[in-house]
């Protein structure tokens, strides 16, 4: 019997599973000689017939190994591209390439983006070369702005007195601020962020510490977490903030107010009254005492400064560590005794934060000069105050006066 040369050598043969993006499915036999691009037109003859007329078309398309997702090489053999027995192939066609853009678009884009180009500095001093110079002193400005905390620390103090007084005429003043009093004593212990403080907690934390480090963090509890962790062997880790009175005492300042209310009868009631009325006013300016940042207090400390120094530029500069090491470095202006000097009662300003019927109103509420104080020795506390629906409206006014006049 005779046998073909090439039937003797040929390789092994493969059938393949090959299908099209349109749905179509075939087997295909092949040997592993077989090059990937004869391997292609055999299945473009397939299900395209009479595709092969056009060179291109073999050129435009791609066979991908399913299970590799791998483009196959024309050139190389079903062998060198490790193709199985049984394996399915994915014949598509080739996207079509990105056209060039015409060389008339190109040129009307550039054109385009000439015409949106902000001016340069020839073309600025050009163009405003007929307007009169005006010198602008960029220090001052820059000043005015960083001086807006500054001027509504004075605000707010020429209001408290302004607030002391009109509360005082009041029949029941002493009642009024016994309220104020309590109210303040109830606002420092609300203080705390509960969701914060449950966090904590749940770390493990004692709630008297979370509280401490939460107060001393401004409610941050990354910030108060690494606190409760850096002073866990502090013996005074427990101890109260300063200006934070035990718990009897507020109790006893609120009785020693009660007696003193029903004390004074109607015919001795005027002096004593008064006495009573300043006493409390000392006793919410102490509950606002200044509490510096610990964390800037050290990190100042260790540039050299002595501490009352750092003291004073924090509260100067409302805690914050890198304002208040530009005023040690600087004029250290403005000074700690400004802090407590009140606005020109005479300026239009102040004339026109008074003329206005929301801060009138807003001003015979002890619960406004309750806002007052803590924003004067706490300003962080401000967006509290501000979204507080009896004190946030009187401060909204006194914010837009102050841009308005201060646009002028």
């Amino acid at each position: 019997m005779f046998v073909q040369e090439e039937k003797i050598f040929a390789g092994k043969v493969l059938r393949l599973h090959v299908c099209t993006m349109e749905g179509a499915e075939w087997l295909e036999e092949v040997a592993e000689d077989t090059t990937v691009e004869k391997l292609k037109e055999r299945c473009l003859k397939h299900c395209v017939p009479g595709s092969l007329e056009d060179p291109k078309t073999v050129t435009h398309h791609k066979l991908i190994h399913a299970t590799s997702e791998k483009v196959l090489t024309d050139t190389k053999t079903v062998l060198e591209e490790n193709i199985q027995d049984r394996d399915v192939l994915l014949l598509v066609k080739k996207r079509a390439p990105t056209l060039l853009p015409k060389m008339a678009d190109v040129v009307a884009e550039e054109k385009r983006k000439q015409e949106q180009k902000a001016p340069d500095k020839d073309a600025i001093l050009k163009a405003t070369a007929n307007l009169p110079a005006r010198s602008v002193d960029r220090t001052v400005t820059h000043h005015s702005m960083r001086d807006f905390q500054t001027e509504l620390r004075k605000i707010l103090v020429s209001l408290i007195e302004v607030a002391q007084k009109l509360l005082a005429l009041n029949p029941d003043a002493v009642e009024l601020f016994k309220k104020a009093n309590a109210m303040l004593d109830e606002d420092e212990e609300d203080r705390v962020d509960e969701i914060a403080l449950r966090q904590l907690t749940e770390m493990g934390f004692p709630e008297s510490r979370a509280v401490k480090a939460l107060r001393l963090n401004h409610m941050s509890v990354t910030q108060a977490m690494e606190w409760l962790i850096e002073h866990a062997d502090d013996p005074s880790v427990d101890a109260p903030l300063p200006g934070q009175a035990p718990a009897e005492a507020p109790a006893e300042g609120a009785a020693s107010s009660a007696e003193a209310a029903a004390g004074p009868s109607s015919e001795e009631g005027g002096e004593e009254a008064k006495d009573e009325l300043t006493e409390i006013f000392k006793k919410i300016r102490r509950k606002r005492e200044f509490r510096p940042d610990p964390r800037a207090v050290i990190a100042l400390m260790e540039m050299g400064f002595d501490e009352k120094e750092v003291v004073d530029a924090l509260r100067v500069n409302n805690n914050q560590q890198n304002a208040a090491c530009e005023w040690l470095l600087g004029d250290r202006k403005p000074s700690p005794e400004d802090l407590d000097k009140g606005i020109d009662t005479n300026s239009p300003l102040f004339q026109a934060i008074l003329e206005n019927p929301v801060v009138q109103l807003g001003l015979t509420n002890p619960k406004t000069l309750l806002a007052f104080e803590d924003m004067l020795e706490n300003p962080l506390n401000s967006t509290q105050w501000m979204n507080d629906p009896e004190t946030g409206p009187v401060m909204l006014q006194i914010s837009r006066i102050f841009q308005t006049l201060n646009r002028t």
